[in-house]
């Protein structure tokens, strides 16, 4: 299995627009963020997770020509605003058109559904997205053609609840604030944890550092990474100093392998 960063970023990304903090003019890469998502490569399968505001910049990035499914994990606009430019997967092999499948919870399958509701109707225009909507049952295992899913659920906020997903000896995580009860069970025996951990202080709706780790700690993963941080989080070279043993931080664009 390949994983991928594609962002590592809050909903307003690293650098702030007009923040003038030393994270925000940082000149180490590491240190700038685009909006979290994911991409995971396993049986032969390319899956996304989450298609946020730079999804587009991020493909282009990666340099993949071909997606086979995008699993996201709530509906705010900073993980889903990027999904019409799947088109540009449609049609990359045109006249074949390649439709991609999107994998939600129900309410969030019907908040993408209200925002581009043009690339639902059926009388809809020529160049539209293509765009299959799977609502999956957050209580159990799905299937992306052959790969296995299982949801993780929690909650962002009292509002709002959020999925997360392990496929094989991956836990991926984000913009989680608890555990659904019993849900720490589909965690163990995980090999890499990705957790959200948005800064040091305390949040109302986001994992903090603290948290993350007590999380990581339970679970006991060979590796973790944190993911989602914002400016407050502090330079990547001086904020990894203060991780203990098998957590990094994440940045933009690191890419690993993991057995499976």
């Amino acid at each position: 299995m390949k994983f991928t960063f594609l962002g590592t970023g809050t909903s307003q990304g690293v650098p702030v627009i007009g923040c003038r903090c030393g994270v925000c003019s940082s000149p180490d890469a590491h240190d700038h963020r685009l909006r979290t998502a994911a991409m995971v490569e396993t049986q032969g399968r390319r899956i996304v997770i989450d298609a946020g505001p730079d999804f587009r910049c991020q493909m282009l990035r990666t340099g993949v020509r071909r997606i086979d499914a995008i699993l996201l994990t709530h509906e705010h606009r900073d993980h889903i605003a990027g999904l019409d430019d799947v088109r540009a997967f449609n049609f990359v092999d045109y006249p074949v058109i390649r439709r991609v499948d999107i994998y939600a919870a129900p309410r969030t399958a019907a908040y993408v559904r209200k925002a581009f509701d043009y690339a639902f109707i059926p009388d809809k225009y020529r160049g539209a997205p293509e765009m299959e909507m799977h609502e999956i049952d957050t209580t159990n295992p799905f299937k992306v053609k052959d790969v296995t899913v299982v949801p993780i659920r929690g909650t962002h906020s009292e509002r709002f609840e959020v999925t997360g997903y392990r496929i094989g000896p991956l836990v991926y995580m984000t913009d989680f604030k608890t555990l659904l009860d019993g849900e720490i069970e589909k965690l163990r025996g995980a090999d890499t944890m990705v957790v959200n951990a948005l800064r040091y202080a305390p949040h109302h709706s986001h994992f903090n550092v603290d948290e993350a780790l007590g999380l990581i700690s339970r679970v006991k993963p060979r590796q973790a990474f944190l993911t989602h941080m914002s400016h407050e989080i502090g330079l990547h070279a001086e904020a990894s100093q203060r991780l203990p043993e098998g957590v990094r931080l994440a940045y933009d664009t690191l890419s690993f392998e993991i057995g499976e």
